[in-house]
């Protein structure tokens, strides 16, 4: 294998607490799923992420932490997340419901609306989302 310099980054949030809280459940083992909107895929003329594909997963400094591979991907409907997915993104979600709003109030941010573009973003039961599930194979911290 090469080095994790060789891998593209799994960037989680913005750079700051909660990238921080997020990164720091990827490592505990907590947090084994993530959501982006289709969009930003979209924005960034992006290829989803493949099964097997490997990662480096990057800290708010900028530190690679950790190599990531993905074990699996879905693009589907906000309406149509489930609770294990919710369960799994590590961040102490008991419903869909709860999971909703936390990742609403991030999508609906300035931050987020910048970066896709859109001053009025908002997402409903039919925004596409891609819901990923991955693995740590290697720490590098």
């Amino acid at each position: 294998m090469t080095g994790p310099h060789a891998l593209k980054p799994f960037l989680l949030a913005f750079p700051g607490p909660l990238r921080d809280r997020l990164v720091a459940a990827v490592l505990s083992g907590e947090k084994v799923s993530t959501t982006g909107l289709l969009a930003e895929w979209a924005v960034e003329d992006e290829e989803l992420p493949e099964v097997g594909e490997r990662s480096a997963l990057v800290d708010s400094d900028g530190r690679e932490v950790a190599v990531v591979e993905v074990t699996e991907v879905r693009v589907l409907p906000l309406g149509e997340v489930d609770l294990r997915h919710a369960v799994d993104e590590g961040e102490g979600y008991t419903s869909v419901a709860a999971w909703r709003e936390a990742h609403e109030r991030f999508w609906h941010s300035d931050e987020m609306r910048e970066g896709l573009g859109d001053p009025g973003f908002t997402v409903d039961d039919a925004t596409l989302l891609v819901a990923e599930r991955f693995r740590v194979v290697e720490r590098l911290v």
